[in-house]
C-alpha cells in the first residue's frame, strides 16, 4: 500500500523547501539535480513534497490573479521564479446544469469544464509546470505517449518554449482533432503499431536512456499542475454555496487527475485549511471496455491488473494500465469514494445531455456524468449530495464522435414557404419531395 502521508520533516535532499519522495519506500531526492521519474532504489512512483503546505489565504496572497500560477504557494516554483511557459491555463468554468441536476436527482450538480483550457483539455495545467521543470533540469527534447490530449498540450507548450517535441500515438486510435493539434504545433508524430500502453512503454525506455524528457503523468511534476483543478473547485463552490462539494466524479484513464486531486486535498488538510470531514469523495468512472481501476476497487485489491486489450469510443480513457493507480486507489478509498464502469451507449447519452445544457465535451469527459447517473440510480449517490462532475476535454477534440452523437441534417428545398411548412409539419409537398429526391439522387 502506498505511503501518501505528508510528513513535516524536511530532508537534506530538499531544495528551496521542495523535494521528491518515493511513495513506496520513502526515499527522498533533490527535485532538480537530475532527471528522475521513479525511485532509484525500488522503482516506485515519486511525489513532490514541500516544507510548507498551502492555505486558501496563501492563494489570495498570490501576485497572479487567476489560473494555475495563482496557486504558486502549492507549486515547486513561485510565479516570479518560474517565468512559466503559460498560454495561460486554468480558471475554467464551473457550470450550473439545472435540467441535468433535476433529472439525476441530487441537491446540487456542477460541471467543471476543463475543455476550456487553451488546447482544449486539462493537460495544459500539468504542462505549464512540467515544461518549466524541463527548463530547470536543462533538457532539449520533450516526449509523451498519448491518446491525443497529452500530445496536443505538450506540442503547444513545447512549441511555446522552443523545445523539440516528440509524441507517440497508437496507430488509428486517436481522434483526428487531437492529431491535427499536435501536427500544427510542430511536434514530430510517431504512430506505433500498438495501444497507448505500448506507446508509454517505448517512451519510458527512451527516457531511461536519456533521449527524451518524459511528460506523461508518470512525471510527478505534471500532477502538481493538475492538482490546481481541486483548488479551483473547492474555492468556487464554497464561494457560491457556502460549503464544499460532497463528491467529485471524474473520468479515469491514467488516473493522474484522481491522484492529483487527492494530493490537493491532502495538502489542504495538512495545512489545516480543510477539515478531513470536508474532503470530497473521489469517484472514478471508466468505460466498460477499459476498466482496470474499477475492477481493483470492486475486488478490494491494492494493485490493478493490466488489461492488454482495451476498447471504447471514449479514446481519451482507452487505457489498460493506469500508471498512477498506486496514488489514485488510496485517493478513492480514503475519501469514501468509489468507482464505476459505464457503457459507450451511456457515455453517448450523457454527452448529448451535457450538450443540451450548452456544455460541449468529448466522449471521455461525458463518462463522469454517465457514471453519476448510474450511481444515483443504484443508490450509491444520495439525493442530498452536492456533486461536481469533471469534464476533461472539449467537444471539438473528437468532432467525428460529436457528429455521430448529434442530430442529422434535414434536407429542405430552396423555398421559404416550403421550409416553413417543413418546420411545422415535417413534410414538403409531393412535387417538392420528388424534386428533392432527384436533387439528392435517391
Amino acid at each position: 500500500m502506498a505511503n501518501l502521508e505528508l510528513a513535516a520533516r524536511v530532508p537534506e535532499a530538499a531544495d528551496g523547501g521542495v523535494w521528491l519522495t518515493c511513495i513506496e519506500c520513502g526515499e527522498t531526492f533533490a527535485p532538480f539535480d537530475d532527471v528522475r521519474y521513479s525511485c532509484d532504489k525500488c522503482d516506485g512512483l515519486l511525489e513532490a513534497r514541500y516544507e510548507r503546505y498551502p492555505t486558501f489565504e496563501s492563494f489570495d496572497a498570490s501576485p497572479v490573479d487567476r489560473g494555475v500560477w495563482r496557486y504558486e504557494a502549492a507549486l515547486p516554483f513561485s510565479a516570479e521564479q518560474a517565468r512559466p511557459t503559460s498560454l495561460p491555463e486554468g480558471d475554467t468554468p464551473l457550470h450550473r446544469v439545472p435540467r441535468l441536476e433535476e433529472e439525476i436527482g441530487v441537491r446540487n450538480l456542477r460541471v467543471k469544464h476543463e475543455g476550456m483550457n487553451p488546447t482544449g483539455s486539462f493537460k495544459d495545467r500539468g504542462m505549464t509546470v512540467g515544461v518549466r521543470v524541463a527548463k530547470e533540469v536543462g533538457v532539449e527534447r520533450l516526449a509523451c505517449a498519448s491518446t491525443g490530449n497529452t500530445s496536443a498540450a505538450l506540442s503547444a507548450y513545447g512549441g511555446r518554449a522552443g523545445l523539440e517535441t516528440l509524441v507517440l500515438l497508437p496507430s488509428g486510435k486517436v481522434a483526428a482533432g487531437k492529431v491535427a493539434q499536435a501536427a500544427l504545433h510542430g511536434a514530430r508524430i510517431l504512430e506505433v503499431d500498438g495501444n497507448f500502453d505500448a506507446c508509454l512503454d517505448i517512451v519510458q525506455e527512451l527516457a531511461e536512456r536519456g533521449e527524451v524528457y518524459l511528460l506523461n503523468s508518470l512525471n510527478p511534476f505534471r500532477l502538481e499542475g493538475q492538482k490546481t483543478i481541486g483548488f479551483e473547485i473547492l474555492e468556487r463552490f464554497y464561494e457560491e454555496e457556502g460549503r464544499f462539494p460532497d463528491r467529485i466524479v471524474l473520468p479515469v484513464g491514467n488516473a493522474g487527475n484522481t491522484a492529483a486531486l487527492y494530493k490537493a486535498f491532502r495538502e489542504l488538510v495538512q495545512s489545516g485549511a480543510l477539515a478531513p470531514r470536508d474532503v470530497p469523495m473521489l469517484t472514478g468512472v471508466q468505460a466498460e471496455g477499459a476498466a482496470p481501476m474499477v475492477e481493483a476497487i470492486e475486488e478490494g485489491r491494492d494493485e490493478i491488473r493490466r488489461w492488454e486489450e482495451v476498447e471504447t469510443k471514449a479514446t481519451a480513457i482507452r487505457i489498460g494500465n493506469p500508471v498512477n493507480a498506486p496514488k489514485a486507489l488510496p485517493g478513492i478509498r480514503e475519501t469514501g469514494g468509489t468507482a464505476v464502469a459505464v457503457s459507450d451507449e451511456e457515455i453517448t447519452e450523457a454527452q448529448r445531455a451535457l450538450a443540451g445544457e450548452g456544455v460541449g465535451v468529448e466522449p471521455a469527459s461525458a463518462a463522469s456524468v454517465a457514471g453519476l447517473r448510474k450511481l444515483r440510480e443504484g443508490g450509491t449517490v444520495g439525493e442530498g449530495e452536492d456533486v461536481v462532475c469533471l469534464t476533461t476535454g472539449h467537444l471539438l477534440k473528437d468532432p467525428e464522435a460529436a457528429a455521430e452523437a448529434g442530430s442529422d441534417p434535414e434536407p429542405v428545398p430552396n423555398d421559404t414557404d416550403a421550409v416553413l411548412r417543413f418546420i411545422e409539419t415535417g413534410q414538403v409537398s409531393s412535387g417538392l419531395a420528388a424534386r428533392l429526391r432527384r436533387l439528392l439522387g435517391v
